[in-house]
């Protein structure tokens, strides 16, 4: 006697997978890409992430980043390596800042999450705090578990700086992209 069953599939899982392919797609192109330094990619798959975050909250987006970095580094070849754990790090100091930040800045509504108030932090915050948590995180688990040394604090410095004008960019980019999806397409 063979036993089966059926899962049934919502909405949302049907966006957060398509969500998350899309975010997975630009993490491979990503990682295709020459770097000045060893790690160090422009954070375009953040903007799915930021979006996400925007347009459905924090939840879809945690499921939208976690499977991005799992998926990505298994077909990339990285996953359980140290690239992996620096990419995981990084994007869980991430969301969980955008967690704190969304809770902040953000309520429901039928409509889809809106900001609470004009003081509130927008998709240009968010980016920017995003991206210097992802840096921070790698930073310190790559101190910590791979080049334990204190030389390397003196990079510190330099990559929150190219992270916060990497962050800026994503934050740009999603603003960019949530006007014209708010839009009314008769106008354009």
């Amino acid at each position: 006697m063979a036993l089966t069953r059926t899962i049934k599939t919502t909405r949302d899982d049907h966006l957060v997978a398509a969500l998350a392919a899309l975010a997975i797609t630009i993490h491979i192109a990503e990682s295709a890409l020459p770097s000045p330094l060893p790690g160090i990619k422009p954070g375009l798959a953040n903007v799915v992430t930021l979006l996400v975050l925007c347009r459905y909250g924090w939840r879809m987006a945690v499921w939208v980043t976690l499977l991005r970095v799992l998926v990505g580094s298994i077909l990339i070849g990285t996953f359980l390596s140290p690239t992996f754990f620096l990419s995981a790090s990084g994007a869980i100091a991430s969301i969980l800042v955008l967690g704190m930040l969304y809770a902040f800045s953000y309520k429901k509504s039928p409509g889809g999450p809106q900001l609470r108030s004009s003081w509130a932090i927008g998709p240009l915050g968010l980016g920017l705090a995003a991206a210097m948590a992802h840096m921070s995180g790698q930073f310190w688990v790559a101190y910590t578990l791979f080049v334990p040394h204190p030389g390397i604090l003196t990079l510190f410095p330099v990559l929150l700086a190219l992270a916060s004008v990497l962050g800026i960019v994503s934050g740009l980019l999603t603003r960019t992209v949530l006007t014209r999806l708010n839009s009314d397409p008769v106008n354009h």
